[in-house]
């Protein structure tokens, strides 16, 4: 069997370690697999770039002027076509695909064209609307209809003069519906759901739930006597985590910084890039930035007595599910997908979110001590988000595909 994976990203970020960890399962099991993806070229390893930075930029341009984001790099994508015509694959999997790098009309006839077996993944939900990547927090339901006057122009892919969300929306519905085997995949059980209101999908073989995954031979509970040293931690510190790639206001900076504040005896940390320069930082805050060893990460969860994540979008929220697999518990917010990662007696989900009420779940955590939790929370990851798990799904759901 022959199967490609389209992404924004491999190896990096969420989205490109799946990828990488897919295909590097596949190949493990003997079957051939391809990624393609922009600016990672290792034809040894068939994976293959698509385009150039200059295209990227091109594309970029164009999005921006014009309004019709993943409608441009004709070149670079029939370039990928004929690629794809020599190796003939039996699956393709889309995956991020919008960064500026790909056309994905011709993608879509392409599928169509050929009967090939096609999985959406949905990390985001840019494939089943006319511009954005997330409605949540605008309050958007035009895409269960038909995407027209976007609301939210200046979010995402951003277009400075003309709204085409119409006209994008209706190039996908038309193609969407037109792959004879389409599989939709939200990684979790919201995403799926939402996925079935969309017309996009109507057509659809199957729209299903695979939850992203991690490697929980990696994130598990760990030593952590030398970086408690390092940090300056003592056993009996109360320490909260937080870990965001980039720290902004939809990911819970503000509220994070007033729970610190308002709990100096504790100790905080936050992983991820931070813009000092707008914000106060206070000094119980221990400040850190991106970790991209996951042994290393794993160890500051496993130090943590709780995770605290403010997000409010997450159609999945990868970095709970490792907290949970190094048995630290959890409080999220009750939105979306994340309470779905929250399992019972791994933490706690605030109803309205504030930093107030924050404060009153971490001292329950303290009051009933991280050890209550640490069982449940490795368990549930381990019954929810491994690694084995997922891939073997992704792979029934191959063989049923093709038929």
């Amino acid at each position: 069997m022959k199967i490609i994976q389209v992404n924004a990203a491999y190896a990096v970020s969420s989205t490109g370690k799946t990828t990488q960890e897919m295909h590097e399962y596949l190949n493990a099991l003997g079957y051939e697999s391809y990624v393609f993806c922009p600016k990672v070229s290792q034809p040894d390893n068939h994976i293959y770039r698509i385009g150039n930075t200059i295209d990227y930029q091109l594309h970029g341009f164009c999005s921006l002027l014009l309004g019709c984001q993943g409608e441009y790099s004709i070149i670079a994508t029939k370039n990928m076509l004929q690629q794809w015509d020599e190796i003939k694959p039996d699956v393709v999997i889309l995956r991020n695909l919008h960064a500026n790098y790909i056309n994905i009309p011709m993608v879509l006839d392409y599928l169509a064209d050929n009967d090939i077996a096609t999985i959406n993944v949905l990390h985001d939900f840019f494939s089943m609307t006319g511009h954005c990547c997330h409605y949540i927090e605008d309050k958007c339901e035009k895409w269960k209809s038909e995407c027209d006057d976007c609301p939210i122009l200046n979010k995402y892919n951003k277009s400075l003069f003309l709204d085409r969300s119409r006209h994008c929306f209706k190039n996908k519905l038309r193609r969407w519906q037109a792959i004879s085997r389409l599989a939709v995949v939200g990684v979790s059980n919201w995403a799926r759901d939402e996925a079935k209101k969309s017309p996009m999908f109507k057509n659809a073989k199957y729209v299903e739930r695979i939850y992203n995954w991690v490697d929980v031979d990696c994130f598990k509970p760990q030593e952590t006597s030398t970086l408690r040293a390092a940090l300056n931690i003592k056993v009996d510190d109360f320490v909260v985590i937080g870990v965001a790639q980039w720290w902004t206001e939809d990911k819970g900076l503000f509220k994070f910084i007033k729970v610190a504040s308002s709990l100096p005896n504790y100790k905080f940390i936050m992983i991820g890039t931070i813009n000092e320069n707008v914000y106060n930082i206070p000094d119980n805050i221990i400040k850190i930035g991106v970790i991209k060893d996951f042994t290393e990460l794993s160890r500051y969860y496993s130090l943590a007595n709780v995770f605290l994540n403010f997000s409010v979008v997450e159609t999945f929220g990868k970095v709970m599910a490792e907290a949970l697999a190094c048995g630290c518990p959890i409080i999220c917010n009750n939105t979306t997908a994340i309470p779905e990662l929250c399992g019972e007696g791994c933490g706690y989900v605030m109803e309205h979110g504030t930093w107030e009420e924050a404060c009153d779940c971490i001292q329950k955590i303290r009051t009933n001590n991280r050890d209550s939790y640490s069982e449940k929370c490795r368990r549930f990851a381990l019954e929810n988000f491994e690694k084995v798990l997922g891939l073997k799904q992704y792979e029934e759901l191959f063989k049923r595909l093709i038929g």
